[in-house]
């Protein structure tokens, strides 16, 4: 009754709205923020991209956030009460942040290995991605935040995405790669996002997907909304299912949308239904309240956010111009406070004038759940992240040679910038789990109003912040002191099963604890020759080697990044775990053959200041300081915008570890230079090359030149570049040493191994190789990675090879190494979780959410790029595990592998004798721990079909459930079926079937070892 009381009072308003103060709601009002109407008592919603943490509506190293692992890693949690957890944590994090909707999760496949953005999305099935995304929906939705199911749909690799035509068939879609949507529907989803490709000559913005099923079978309530600037042609989208065009101000809608409806060529009932299904979400999130009065609407902060000031007269036209083809004209509109927005720009413009302290929107913390606090409100209108903390924007490897660590002991946890200050976690002591946490620094009260300043103090740098130059040519092999101070929380208690999604999670150490147990519970133990565990007991020396060691991935390149408070690399945990009991031998080995990453302040310091950072610049056409403000590194996506600017200055006084010639770079598009101690060592004019929004904002490319450096010898470094139309206003200054001798550099790291007891390489892919807004060539790990893993693993037969990627690669040495760990992109307390497995603390949990080919040339599906602007799923049914399975192929590890620290043995399957199409049915496994220690074990189910002319996999997974055993004992994993598992869609009918006659149903642990078989079969309803 509650329910349609709130739905006829929603009627109520929507017709006191005019048209156009209707279509006006369908336009965002901002990057990031939908459209106010006081008068209904609509507030404004804010928008941030997810999933691996919320950013919020801008890139500000400045204002931190959670950082979890990827999304790939989720998926290879199988386990959806864990997701859920996680889950509420982005919820948490969204509410901390002033937002309303999380840009998650994406609900792509896997459709071949070189897909760019395979860390973002959770696996190459729909059944297991269906699972593990309506368990992250439930988990963001269950604290009134809305989840984002994107990117609607077939927008599975990134090569030509603006434009690509998808040609995929009726029932491949519904049977592949519509059912996770439909799943996310099921659980309840808010919104909707529609991708910029175009599936069957339809462009998704414009699609009858969105009406058919998404709305009308489904019965999908919430709101579609566009990817960022992806609305093309305004009619046909505005005909179509699409709700709400972002970003804002302007689209292809607003008067033109108008007098369409006027005119009859879009009915006046399909802006009606846009309309309630934009309230119908207000409400959701608690955004639609009391309506206010004509004399206080526009002053009440529970009705309309302050909004961010960030356009002025006189900007270039490149700051208010659309940049994807075919998108409408923006011009700027004086009377409104916002910058007119990019198309495909997923940032928020920064305010004029001198940024002050952040000012946070937020709302009630969640009930027994505490996050870090974010800085307090300062007064003043602009809205721009102040510096609490100096954290670092998404890691870029950079040489080794800079980053080895000094030998005082100290809090040895890494920002997201290596080397950026930050706050030192508590010292909670992980070999003592029962002891309470200590933290350094408690939770902050609500601070009182301050006045603004204009560049704050920074906290004090660690150790590892320190200038440290060191002699030219291979650094020398140094032994790590244990830590005085200990950067991550007790490890978790991984003896018990996954907890409940609704158990609270209390604290901010409660927060990375569960971060914790995640990089554990996900990791996946591809290869074991009883290496793995660790005895700590029995180790007096350690060597961890790799560039990777010290400057982890810990997430994707493109547009979902954020800037994580802290970051624990592998070679921060392996300490903290041993203590100083353990000599920790650290050795770099050979460059990744990555592009020079961003300064970081380890490296440089602000000329004006002299902290540690760069000085960012405004600058007129006369050369003239506009704005000047410290930053904390090189990577500045949104410069502010203030009037009359016209080129973004970056300086800094570089300090030279090591003599020879440093590669230094620019980063961006347009006119831009370089110039060392006022010398310009480069200078050109460099067009943009594509469009794309991800390359444009995010990850422009940088140019770089070669500079004979002296060690020790200071030298000031500025980059400029142009503002113009097209342009965007990203700015990246990179800097890298002399590349050491790769041969040297071996011999080293094999030193290094042979005098240890055990050796830890850690080796893995870079953001120019991961990343949003292109597909992979290849899936070699690059440089001299795997020479690296085969020197070490020939100098210590007890060698573990710890890989950092988001998707799949080659492994060509993996049988030599004693164990081979996936860690995927571990997140922030990727170090921490990565101890706990290596010295036996956690059990690795995971399994492969997607097929690892031996060789590129050994997978069946790899075609990524378009013919004629058309790419087809020529491969039908066939992706992933169905593919390798269909040609007879054996992969180097299949769907599903993982192993832990026991075994299992598989005794018996129960089966239904016969079941009744579209009815659910239960399948039992009888399993018994035949280890020596308790486990976790994932029990899978897949089903092959009746032979006959209907086209089927040779097996797909119908079911899973995970089940825990001490040592010789059986459990019975009872793995429900449901009744989806079976049908088909017939193309011919456009319905739902199922087939009667006989099935197999199969049980194991992985697609491809599956020793239990037993038949059913399926008979048609009476």
């Amino acid at each position: 009754m509650r329910g349609t009381d709130d739905e006829a009072e929603r009627e109520r308003l929507l017709g006191k709205l005019t048209l156009r103060e209707k279509v006006r709601l369908l336009t965002g009002a901002t990057t990031w923020r939908t459209r106010a109407e006081p008068a209904l008592g609509l507030r404004e919603m804010v928008m941030s991209d997810g999933p691996a943490g919320v950013r919020g509506q801008s890139w500000d190293e400045r204002d931190p956030a959670l950082l979890l692992p990827s999304v790939s890693a989720l998926g290879a949690l199988w386990d959806e009460e864990l997701i859920e957890r996680l889950g509420g944590l982005l919820a948490a994090e969204a509410r901390r942040k002033g937002v309303d909707v999380v840009l998650a999760p994406t609900l792509n496949l896997h459709r071949t290995p070189l897909g760019g953005r395979h860390f973002e999305c959770f696996s190459e099935d729909p059944e297991l991605t269906g699972r593990a995304g309506a368990a992250l929906v439930r988990g963001i939705q269950a604290q009134g935040v809305a989840a984002t199911a994107k990117h609607y749909v077939a927008n599975d690799s990134e090569t030509d995405r603006l434009t690509v035509d998808v040609r995929v068939s009726e029932r491949v879609l519904r049977e592949v790669y519509l059912a996770p949507f439909e799943a996310a529907v099921e659980a309840g989803v808010r919104v909707v996002m529609a991708g910029y490709n175009g599936v069957n000559g339809s462009t998704m913005t414009a699609s009858p997907l969105l009406t058919d099923p998404l709305k009308r079978e489904w019965g999908f309530d919430g709101v579609v909304v566009s990817d960022w600037g992806a609305v093309r042609a305004g009619i046909p989208a505005a005909r179509a299912g699409l709700d709400l065009a972002m970003p804002g101000p302007d689209s292809a809608w607003g008067e033109a949308l108008a007098r369409a409806v006027e005119t009859g060529r879009v009915p006046h009932a399909a802006v009606d239904d846009k309309a309630r299904r934009l309230l119908g979400l207000a409400a959701a999130c608690g955004a639609l309240g009391e309506p206010a009065s004509a004399l206080d609407a526009s002053s009440s902060p529970d009705l309309v956010r302050r909004p961010v000031p960030t356009s002025a007269p006189g900007l270039p036209g490149s700051l208010v111009s659309p940049g994807l083809p075919g998108s409408p004209g923006v011009s700027e509109q004086p009377e409104q406070p916002e910058q007119p927005a990019l198309p495909g720009l997923r940032v928020s413009p920064g305010p004029p004038g001198p940024p002050g302290p952040p000012e946070s929107p937020e709302r009630p913390a969640l009930p027994g759940l505490r996050v870090s606090p974010g800085p307090p409100e300062q007064p003043g209108p602009p809205e721009q992240p102040g510096p609490p903390e100096q954290p670092g924007p998404p890691e870029q490897p950079g040489p080794p040679e800079q980053r080895e660590l000094p030998g005082p002991p100290g809090p040895p946890e890494r920002p997201g910038l290596p080397g950026l200050p930050v706050s030192p976690g508590p010292p909670e002591q992980p070999e003592q789990p029962e002891q309470p946490e200590q933290p350094e620094q408690p939770e902050q009260p609500e601070q009182p109003e301050q006045p603004e300043q204009p560049e704050p103090p920074e906290p004090p740098g660690l150790p590892e912040q320190r200038e440290l130059p060191e002699p030219p040519g291979l650094p020398e092999q140094r032994e790590l002191p244990g830590p005085s101070e200990l950067q991550s929380p007790p490890a978790p208690s991984f003896a018990s099963d996954s907890p409940k999604a609704a158990s609270p999670v209390s604290g901010h150490g409660g927060a990375r604890a569960l971060l914790r147990r995640a990089v554990a519970a996900s990791a996946v133990l591809l290869h074991n020759r009883g290496v793995l565990p660790l005895d700590p007991d029995r180790l007096r020396t350690i060597a961890v080697i790799g560039v990777h060691a010290v400057l982890a991935r810990t997430q994707g390149g493109g547009s979902a990044g954020v800037f994580p408070e802290r970051v624990v690399t592998p070679l921060d945990g392996i300490r903290a775990a041993l203590g100083e009991g353990v000599r920790v031998v650290y050795a770099p080995g050979p460059s990744t053959d990555a592009p020079p990453g961003p300064l970081t302040p380890d490296l440089c310091t602000d000329p004006v200041t002299g902290d540690p950072g760069v000085r960012l610049r405004l600058l007129d056409a006369a050369g003239s300081e506009l704005h000047s403000e410290h930053r904390c590194g090189g990577r500045q996506l949104e410069p502010p915008l203030v009037r009359g600017a016209h080129t973004v200055e970056i300086s800094a006084l570089l300090l030279p570890g090591t003599s020879g010639p440093w590669s230094l770079g620019a980063g961006g598009f347009g006119r831009m230079s370089i110039a060392v101690d006022e010398h310009v060592v480069l200078e050109g004019e460099f067009g943009a090359e594509t469009d794309d929004p991800a390359v444009v904002h995010v990850n422009p490319p940088v140019h770089c030149v070669r500079v004979p450096l002296t060690a020790g010898r200071a030298v000031r470094v500025v980059v400029r570049r142009e503002l113009a139309p097209g342009t965007g206003r990203a700015t990246v200054v990179t800097a890298a040493p002399p590349r050491s001798d790769d041969a040297a550099a071996l011999a080293h790291a094999a030193r290094a191994a042979r005098d240890a007891d055990a050796a830890i390489v850690v080796v893995g892919t870079t953001e120019h190789g991961e990343s949003e807004g292109y597909d992979r060539t290849e899936l070699g790990l690059g440089g001299a990675q795997d020479e690296l893993v085969r020197a070490v693993t020939a100098a210590n037969s007890r060698t573990v090879a710890v890989v950092n990627s988001g998707g799949p690669v080659e492994l060509p040495w993996r049988a030599r190494a004693g164990a081979v760990l996936l860690v995927w992109f571990p997140g922030q307390e990727g170090g921490a979780g990565l101890a706990d497995i290596l010295f036996g603390r956690a059990e690795p949990g995971g399994r492969l959410p997607t097929t690892w080919a031996a060789a590129l040339a050994d997978a069946p599906v790899t075609r990524t790029r378009p013919v004629g602007g058309r790419l087809g799923y020529d491969e039908g049914l066939h992706i992933g595990y169905r593919a390798w399975a269909r040609h007879d192929r054996e992969p180097a590890y299949w769907f599903g592998h993982g192993l832990g620290f026991t075994t299992w043995a598989y005794e018996g399957l129960c089966v239904p004798g016969d079941i009744v199409a579209g009815e659910p049915f239960t399948v039992r496994v009888e399993v018994r721990n035949t280890g020596p220690r308790r486990g976790r074990e994932v029990v899978q189910v897949y089903l092959a079909g009746p032979p006959g002319p209907l086209e089927r996999p040779e097996r797909w997974l119908a079911g899973y459930t995970a089940v825990s055993a001490e040592p010789g004992e059986r459990v019975t994993a009872s793995v429900p079926i449901p009744a989806r598992a079976l049908r088909h869609w017939a193309e011919d009918e456009h319905a739902w079937r199922t087939q009667p006659g006989p099935y197999r149903v199969l049980a194991g642990r992985c697609a491809g070892a599956l020793p239990l078989t037993a038949p059913t079969l399926v008979r048609a309803p009476e």
